[in-house]
Protein backbone atom coordinates (compact mmCIF):
# COMPACT_ATOMS: atom_id res chain seq x y z
CA UNK A 1 0.00 0.00 0.00
CA UNK A 2 1.06 3.53 -0.57
CA UNK A 3 1.67 5.11 2.60
CA UNK A 4 1.23 8.67 1.16
CA UNK A 5 -2.30 6.95 0.76
CA UNK A 6 -5.01 7.63 3.09
CA UNK A 7 -7.52 4.57 2.66
CA UNK A 8 -10.92 5.88 4.10
CA UNK A 9 -12.91 3.94 6.69
CA UNK A 10 -16.48 4.51 7.69
CA UNK A 11 -16.64 7.66 9.81
CA UNK A 12 -16.72 6.99 13.46
CA UNK A 13 -16.35 3.24 13.64
CA UNK A 14 -14.15 1.73 16.50
CA UNK A 15 -11.47 -0.42 17.46
CA UNK A 16 -9.33 -0.98 20.03
CA UNK A 17 -5.61 -2.59 21.15
CA UNK A 18 -4.88 -3.53 24.20
CA UNK A 19 -1.76 -4.27 26.06
CA UNK A 20 -1.39 -6.63 28.77
CA UNK A 21 0.60 -8.35 31.09
CA UNK A 22 1.53 -11.86 31.93
CA UNK A 23 1.93 -12.62 35.51
CA UNK A 24 3.74 -15.59 37.14
CA UNK A 25 1.26 -16.99 40.03
CA UNK A 26 3.83 -17.99 42.90
CA UNK A 27 5.72 -14.91 43.02
CA UNK A 28 3.42 -12.10 40.90
CA UNK A 29 5.98 -11.03 38.74
CA UNK A 30 5.79 -10.78 35.05
CA UNK A 31 6.47 -13.87 33.06
CA UNK A 32 8.39 -14.78 29.77
CA UNK A 33 5.51 -16.81 28.21
CA UNK A 34 4.10 -14.90 25.25
CA UNK A 35 5.54 -17.17 22.74
CA UNK A 36 3.67 -20.24 24.16
CA UNK A 37 0.50 -18.10 24.85
CA UNK A 38 0.44 -17.09 21.07
CA UNK A 39 0.83 -20.39 19.84
CA UNK A 40 -2.07 -21.92 21.47
CA UNK A 41 -4.33 -18.84 20.88
CA UNK A 42 -3.05 -19.11 17.07
CA UNK A 43 -5.14 -22.47 17.13
CA UNK A 44 -8.69 -20.90 18.24
CA UNK A 45 -10.79 -18.60 15.76
CA UNK A 46 -10.92 -15.30 17.86
CA UNK A 47 -12.79 -12.29 16.46
CA UNK A 48 -9.81 -9.23 16.34
CA UNK A 49 -6.53 -10.60 16.71
CA UNK A 50 -4.33 -11.26 19.75
CA UNK A 51 -0.21 -10.41 18.53
CA UNK A 52 3.14 -10.19 20.40
CA UNK A 53 4.47 -7.01 21.60
CA UNK A 54 8.29 -5.58 22.57
CA UNK A 55 8.81 -7.68 25.28
CA UNK A 56 7.98 -11.51 26.35
CA UNK A 57 6.03 -10.22 28.77
CA UNK A 58 3.01 -9.02 27.01
CA UNK A 59 0.76 -9.65 24.53
CA UNK A 60 -1.69 -6.90 22.35
CA UNK A 61 -5.56 -7.39 21.99
CA UNK A 62 -6.52 -6.22 18.82
CA UNK A 63 -10.64 -5.55 18.47
CA UNK A 64 -12.77 -5.47 15.36
CA UNK A 65 -14.36 -2.50 13.77
CA UNK A 66 -16.92 -1.31 15.11
CA UNK A 67 -20.20 1.48 15.29
CA UNK A 68 -21.07 0.18 18.89
CA UNK A 69 -19.17 -0.14 22.01
CA UNK A 70 -21.46 -1.98 23.65
CA UNK A 71 -20.74 -4.93 20.71
CA UNK A 72 -17.21 -4.17 21.22
CA UNK A 73 -17.43 -4.81 24.96
CA UNK A 74 -19.20 -7.87 23.81
CA UNK A 75 -16.31 -9.16 21.92
CA UNK A 76 -13.52 -7.72 24.26
CA UNK A 77 -15.05 -9.99 26.98
CA UNK A 78 -15.26 -13.34 24.68
CA UNK A 79 -11.70 -12.24 23.56
CA UNK A 80 -10.68 -12.21 27.08
CA UNK A 81 -12.34 -15.52 28.38
CA UNK A 82 -10.01 -17.38 25.57
CA UNK A 83 -6.91 -15.49 26.62
CA UNK A 84 -7.81 -16.48 30.09
CA UNK A 85 -8.66 -20.25 29.51
CA UNK A 86 -5.26 -20.44 27.38
CA UNK A 87 -3.04 -18.81 29.76
CA UNK A 88 -4.30 -20.77 32.44
CA UNK A 89 -3.12 -23.93 30.82
CA UNK A 90 0.30 -22.64 30.66
CA UNK A 91 -0.01 -21.29 34.72
CA UNK A 92 0.03 -18.11 33.78
CA UNK A 93 -2.03 -15.02 34.82
CA UNK A 94 -3.10 -12.17 33.10
CA UNK A 95 -3.53 -8.87 34.06
CA UNK A 96 -4.50 -4.81 33.13
CA UNK A 97 -3.58 -1.68 34.10
CA UNK A 98 -0.54 0.62 32.73
CA UNK A 99 2.47 -0.53 34.71
CA UNK A 100 3.69 -3.72 36.41
CA UNK A 101 4.15 -2.14 40.02
CA UNK A 102 7.48 -4.30 40.43
CA UNK A 103 9.26 -6.24 37.34
CA UNK A 104 13.24 -5.11 37.29
CA UNK A 105 12.78 -4.17 33.58
CA UNK A 106 16.51 -5.48 32.79
CA UNK A 107 14.82 -9.18 33.40
CA UNK A 108 12.67 -8.80 30.38
CA UNK A 109 13.56 -10.26 26.68
CA UNK A 110 12.63 -8.43 23.63
CA UNK A 111 10.12 -10.86 21.59
CA UNK A 112 12.03 -11.75 18.55
CA UNK A 113 10.27 -10.44 15.43
CA UNK A 114 12.33 -8.07 12.70
CA UNK A 115 10.28 -5.09 14.31
CA UNK A 116 10.69 -5.13 17.89
CA UNK A 117 14.73 -6.33 17.05
CA UNK A 118 15.32 -2.75 15.09
CA UNK A 119 13.74 -1.21 17.82
CA UNK A 120 16.13 -2.56 20.73
CA UNK A 121 19.09 -1.54 18.12
CA UNK A 122 17.85 1.52 17.72
CA UNK A 123 16.23 2.72 20.70
CA UNK A 124 19.05 0.26 23.72
CA UNK A 125 17.49 -0.02 26.68
CA UNK A 126 14.37 2.35 26.33
CA UNK A 127 13.12 -0.64 24.51
CA UNK A 128 13.02 -2.92 27.66
CA UNK A 129 11.63 -0.12 29.55
CA UNK A 130 8.81 0.06 27.28
CA UNK A 131 7.49 -2.67 29.12
CA UNK A 132 4.24 -0.66 29.79
CA UNK A 133 0.69 -1.14 28.95
CA UNK A 134 -1.03 0.90 26.91
CA UNK A 135 -4.66 0.73 25.08
CA UNK A 136 -4.91 2.41 22.10
CA UNK A 137 -8.23 3.71 20.44
CA UNK A 138 -8.98 3.66 16.58
CA UNK A 139 -11.65 6.23 15.30
CA UNK A 140 -12.65 6.17 11.96
CA UNK A 141 -12.28 8.77 9.02
CA UNK A 142 -13.68 9.31 6.17
CA UNK A 143 -10.41 11.49 4.57
CA UNK A 144 -6.83 12.46 5.78
CA UNK A 145 -8.26 15.95 6.46
CA UNK A 146 -10.44 14.84 8.67
CA UNK A 147 -7.97 12.54 10.49
CA UNK A 148 -5.82 15.74 10.97
CA UNK A 149 -8.69 18.21 11.92
CA UNK A 150 -9.72 15.21 14.84
CA UNK A 151 -6.02 14.54 15.84
CA UNK A 152 -5.82 18.65 16.22
CA UNK A 153 -8.98 18.60 18.15
CA UNK A 154 -8.83 15.76 20.23
CA UNK A 155 -5.32 17.06 21.85
CA UNK A 156 -6.95 18.93 23.45
CA UNK A 157 -8.82 16.46 25.23
CA UNK A 158 -5.38 14.37 26.21
CA UNK A 159 -5.72 15.09 29.74
CA UNK A 160 -9.05 13.97 29.74
CA UNK A 161 -7.67 10.50 28.14
CA UNK A 162 -4.82 10.41 30.46
CA UNK A 163 -6.84 10.93 34.27
CA UNK A 164 -9.81 8.78 32.36
CA UNK A 165 -7.71 5.94 31.87
CA UNK A 166 -4.79 6.65 34.78
CA UNK A 167 -3.78 3.01 35.88
CA UNK A 168 -0.22 3.20 36.66
CA UNK A 169 0.26 4.73 40.19
CA UNK A 170 3.73 1.67 41.12
CA UNK A 171 6.65 1.27 38.86
CA UNK A 172 9.76 -0.29 39.91
CA UNK A 173 8.70 -1.12 43.77
CA UNK A 174 7.64 2.60 44.64
CA UNK A 175 4.48 4.75 44.87
CA UNK A 176 5.07 7.52 42.25
CA UNK A 177 3.01 9.77 43.28
CA UNK A 178 1.68 10.24 39.87
CA UNK A 179 -1.94 8.39 38.60
CA UNK A 180 -0.12 7.56 35.67
CA UNK A 181 3.48 6.84 35.37
CA UNK A 182 3.17 4.97 32.01
CA UNK A 183 3.61 8.04 30.16
CA UNK A 184 7.33 8.65 31.09
CA UNK A 185 8.41 5.78 29.85
CA UNK A 186 6.84 6.30 25.97
CA UNK A 187 8.04 10.40 26.03
CA UNK A 188 11.74 9.27 26.48
CA UNK A 189 11.49 8.20 22.75
CA UNK A 190 12.87 10.99 20.40
CA UNK A 191 9.78 10.64 18.43
CA UNK A 192 7.29 11.29 21.40
CA UNK A 193 5.29 14.51 21.77
CA UNK A 194 2.55 15.57 19.31
CA UNK A 195 1.84 15.99 15.57
CA UNK A 196 3.15 19.69 13.81
CA UNK A 197 0.64 22.42 13.25
CA UNK A 198 -0.22 21.17 9.71
CA UNK A 199 -3.53 22.47 8.38
CA UNK A 200 -4.69 19.35 5.99
CA UNK A 201 -3.41 15.81 5.45
CA UNK A 202 -1.44 17.07 1.97
CA UNK A 203 0.61 19.35 4.45
CA UNK A 204 1.11 16.54 6.64
CA UNK A 205 2.65 14.35 3.86
CA UNK A 206 4.65 17.47 2.76
CA UNK A 207 5.85 16.88 6.66
CA UNK A 208 6.15 12.99 6.81
CA UNK A 209 8.05 13.14 3.28
CA UNK A 210 11.05 15.54 4.43
CA UNK A 211 11.42 13.79 7.44
CA UNK A 212 11.68 10.86 5.37
CA UNK A 213 14.15 12.22 3.14
CA UNK A 214 16.25 13.72 6.10
CA UNK A 215 16.16 9.75 7.24
CA UNK A 216 14.48 10.59 10.73
CA UNK A 217 11.85 8.52 9.57
CA UNK A 218 11.18 5.21 7.67
CA UNK A 219 7.44 4.63 7.98
CA UNK A 220 5.02 6.80 10.08
CA UNK A 221 4.85 4.09 12.31
CA UNK A 222 7.73 6.10 13.73
CA UNK A 223 5.90 8.30 15.25
CA UNK A 224 5.28 8.08 18.91
CA UNK A 225 2.64 10.27 18.78
CA UNK A 226 -0.18 10.82 21.26
CA UNK A 227 -2.70 10.84 18.50
CA UNK A 228 -1.46 9.77 14.97
CA UNK A 229 -3.34 9.50 11.85
CA UNK A 230 -3.47 5.86 10.69
CA UNK A 231 -3.64 6.06 6.78
CA UNK A 232 -3.68 2.48 6.13
CA UNK A 233 -6.37 1.42 8.98
CA UNK A 234 -8.11 4.93 7.47
CA UNK A 235 -8.21 6.16 11.11
CA UNK A 236 -6.73 8.44 14.31
CA UNK A 237 -5.00 6.21 16.41
CA UNK A 238 -5.11 7.67 20.09
CA UNK A 239 -2.44 6.83 22.49
CA UNK A 240 -2.17 7.79 26.01
CA UNK A 241 -4.47 5.76 27.65
CA UNK A 242 -3.12 3.34 30.37
CA UNK A 243 -4.50 -0.07 29.89
CA UNK A 244 -7.60 -0.07 32.13
CA UNK A 245 -8.48 -3.07 34.87
CA UNK A 246 -11.15 -4.57 33.40
CA UNK A 247 -12.70 -5.26 29.74
CA UNK A 248 -15.68 -3.19 30.62
CA UNK A 249 -13.83 0.13 30.92
CA UNK A 250 -11.37 -0.35 27.55
CA UNK A 251 -15.15 -0.01 26.43
CA UNK A 252 -16.22 2.91 28.25
CA UNK A 253 -13.04 4.71 27.19
CA UNK A 254 -13.84 3.89 23.39
CA UNK A 255 -16.96 4.79 24.18
CA UNK A 256 -16.13 8.60 25.32
CA UNK A 257 -13.32 8.61 22.32
CA UNK A 258 -16.02 8.38 19.51
CA UNK A 259 -18.85 10.09 20.95
CA UNK A 260 -16.13 12.81 21.21
CA UNK A 261 -15.22 12.84 17.80
CA UNK A 262 -18.90 12.54 16.66
CA UNK A 263 -19.59 15.90 18.17
CA UNK A 264 -16.63 17.97 16.65
CA UNK A 265 -16.98 16.24 13.54
CA UNK A 266 -20.51 16.87 13.40
CA UNK A 267 -20.94 20.26 14.93
CA UNK A 268 -17.56 21.67 14.53
CA UNK A 269 -17.55 23.70 17.77
CA UNK A 270 -13.95 24.48 17.63
CA UNK A 271 -11.47 24.55 14.84
CA UNK A 272 -7.79 23.61 15.38
CA UNK A 273 -5.69 26.32 17.37
CA UNK A 274 -1.75 26.59 17.94
CA UNK A 275 -2.81 27.00 21.36
CA UNK A 276 -3.65 23.74 21.76
CA UNK A 277 -0.06 22.50 22.05
CA UNK A 278 1.54 25.34 23.77
CA UNK A 279 -0.35 24.50 26.77
CA UNK A 280 -0.17 20.25 25.42
CA UNK A 281 2.51 19.74 28.26
CA UNK A 282 1.48 21.75 31.12
CA UNK A 283 -2.08 19.82 30.59
CA UNK A 284 -0.54 16.24 30.05
CA UNK A 285 1.82 16.23 33.46
CA UNK A 286 -1.25 17.64 35.55
CA UNK A 287 -3.16 14.63 34.19
CA UNK A 288 -0.25 12.10 34.81
CA UNK A 289 0.54 13.62 38.34
CA UNK A 290 -3.04 14.30 39.64
CA UNK A 291 -5.85 12.94 37.35
CA UNK A 292 -8.94 14.21 37.66
CA UNK A 293 -7.43 16.91 40.38
CA UNK A 294 -5.17 18.20 38.59
CA UNK A 295 -5.26 21.63 36.52
CA UNK A 296 -5.79 22.11 32.71
CA UNK A 297 -5.62 25.20 30.67
CA UNK A 298 -8.14 25.34 28.16
CA UNK A 299 -6.26 27.06 24.89
CA UNK A 300 -9.99 28.12 23.99
CA UNK A 301 -10.40 30.36 26.43
CA UNK A 302 -7.02 31.01 27.99
CA UNK A 303 -8.85 29.75 31.39
CA UNK A 304 -7.23 27.02 34.23
CA UNK A 305 -10.04 24.54 35.00
CA UNK A 306 -10.17 21.30 37.11
CA UNK A 307 -9.90 17.98 35.05
CA UNK A 308 -12.63 16.48 36.91
CA UNK A 309 -14.89 19.64 36.01
CA UNK A 310 -13.84 19.87 32.52
CA UNK A 311 -14.64 16.31 32.10
CA UNK A 312 -18.30 16.74 33.09
CA UNK A 313 -18.81 20.04 31.50
CA UNK A 314 -17.71 18.16 27.95
CA UNK A 315 -20.23 14.66 28.62
CA UNK A 316 -22.69 17.16 29.16
CA UNK A 317 -22.16 18.64 25.55
CA UNK A 318 -21.74 15.65 23.56
CA UNK A 319 -24.41 13.33 25.38
CA UNK A 320 -26.72 13.90 22.48
CA UNK A 321 -24.14 12.36 19.85
CA UNK A 322 -23.59 9.23 22.69
CA UNK A 323 -27.07 8.60 22.81
CA UNK A 324 -27.30 8.63 19.07
CA UNK A 325 -24.51 6.41 18.72
CA UNK A 326 -26.45 3.96 21.08
CA UNK A 327 -23.42 4.68 23.83
CA UNK A 328 -25.25 7.12 26.22
CA UNK A 329 -25.47 4.32 29.29
CA UNK A 330 -21.41 4.06 29.14
CA UNK A 331 -20.83 7.54 29.21
CA UNK A 332 -22.99 8.06 32.13
CA UNK A 333 -21.46 5.23 34.00
CA UNK A 334 -17.66 6.88 33.02
CA UNK A 335 -19.30 10.37 34.06
CA UNK A 336 -20.23 8.68 37.35
CA UNK A 337 -16.72 7.61 38.43
CA UNK A 338 -15.12 11.32 37.94
CA UNK A 339 -18.03 12.28 40.00
CA UNK A 340 -16.74 10.28 42.92
CA UNK A 341 -13.19 10.19 42.13
CA UNK A 342 -12.94 6.51 41.11
CA UNK A 343 -9.96 5.78 39.37
CA UNK A 344 -8.00 2.92 38.73
CA UNK A 345 -5.33 4.12 40.06
CA UNK A 346 -7.30 5.00 43.33
CA UNK A 347 -7.89 1.32 43.35
CA UNK A 348 -4.42 -0.17 42.98
CA UNK A 349 -3.71 2.36 45.40
CA UNK A 350 -6.60 0.94 47.83
CA UNK A 351 -5.48 -2.48 47.39
CA UNK A 352 -2.12 -2.03 47.81
CA UNK A 353 -3.43 -0.15 51.70
CA UNK A 354 -5.31 -2.73 52.56
CA UNK A 355 -3.16 -5.17 51.79
CA UNK A 356 0.48 -4.30 52.39
CA UNK A 357 1.85 -5.93 49.12
CA UNK A 358 2.25 -4.99 45.61
CA UNK A 359 2.33 -9.19 44.88
CA UNK A 360 -1.35 -8.74 46.64
CA UNK A 361 -1.95 -5.67 44.64
CA UNK A 362 -0.85 -7.81 41.47
CA UNK A 363 -2.79 -10.75 42.87
CA UNK A 364 -6.40 -8.76 42.89
CA UNK A 365 -5.53 -6.96 39.58
CA UNK A 366 -5.52 -10.41 37.89
CA UNK A 367 -8.55 -11.58 39.19
CA UNK A 368 -10.35 -8.39 38.38
CA UNK A 369 -9.32 -8.78 35.18
CA UNK A 370 -10.18 -12.09 34.76
CA UNK A 371 -13.55 -11.64 35.90
CA UNK A 372 -14.97 -8.05 35.56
Amino acid sequence: MDEAAFAPSAPLTVGVELELQLVRPHDLDLSRDAGELLRRLSKRKLPGAVKPEITESMIELNSSVHTSALILLDELQKVRDAVVQEAGVLNVRIAGGGSHPFHDWADRRIYPNERFLHVVERYGYLAKQFTVFGQHIHVGCASGDDAVFLTHILTRYVPHFIALSAASPFYQGEDTSFQSSRLTAVSAFPLAGHIPFVRDWSEFLEYFMRMKEFGIVQSMKDFYWDIRPKPEYGTIEIRVFDTPLTVRRAALLAAYAQSLAAWHLEERPLEPSRNTYVVNSYNRFEACRYGFRGTMVDPYVSRKTAIGEDILQTVAKLAPHAARLGCGELIEELSAGVRTGASDAAWLRGRHAARGSLADVVREACARWETS
